[in-house]
């Protein structure tokens, strides 16, 4: 079983986490949109935890990879563990926005497309902040996820834009080295990713 707690800690990736931290609050102040700082704080994390392919991937008995959304939230609604459905809502909406921010572009030729993702981790997020609110984690995290998911279109927005001004500006262009690897399987790019310290992400590979 996953420690929940340890999810919501921070992971301190030093020099991903000051770039994330540094851009997002760029494009937030750019937009000029409203974004609680706690929120911002969660999704800076949340980018820094998931460049960790062991932090994104799920190896299962039959696949190593990304589960679907949709598999994910059956199980929600199947299990009588209330921390596993909380686990999964937060998986759900924490994949669903680092999807839907840093990889829309690639969605198009996908079986679904980028608002199948807003809608999947708003709603995920929102169960979510329902479900602990009351709870001892809950009066710190509620108010979290409940802007998550009252923000999750607007926070989409601002990823993709950074995700956007790395490609244009970065020394390291890593998004744009994740997305030539993630369309092409370029052993190079994959190369670079790594040097950088980050792992590529994989469609599920599944085992027979």
């Amino acid at each position: 079983m996953i420690d929940q707690g340890a999810r919501d800690r921070v992971v301190r990736v030093r020099s991903l986490q000051e770039f994330f931290h540094s851009s997002i609050n760029d494009v937030v102040e750019r937009q000029r949109v409203d974004i609680d700082p706690h929120a911002a704080h969660y999704v800076v994390n949340l980018l820094t935890i998931f460049s960790r392919s062991t932090e994104l991937y799920e190896d299962q008995s039959e696949y190593y990879g990304l589960r679907p959304l949709a598999l994910m939230l059956a199980e929600a609604a199947n299990t009588e563990r209330l921390d596993q459905r909380n686990y999964l809502l937060q998986r759900i909406g924490d994949v669903a926005l680092f999807i839907a921010g840093f990889f829309a572009d690639g969605l198009a030729s996908k079986a679904v497309d980028v608002d199948y993702y807003i809608y999947m981790g708003g709603n995920a997020y929102d169960s979510l902040s329902d479900e602990i609110r009351g709870t001892f984690r809950g009066r710190a995290f509620a108010p979290v996820y409940r802007e998550l998911a009252d923000k999750f279109q607007v926070l989409v927005d601002v990823l993709n834009e950074v995700a956007e001004s790395a490609r244009q500006n970065s020394d390291v262009d890593l998004l744009r080295t994740y997305e030539v690897w993630l369309k092409t399987g370029s052993k190079r790019a994959e190369a670079l990713l790594r040097q950088s310290g980050v792992e590529p992400l994989r469609s599920p590979i599944r085992r027979h």
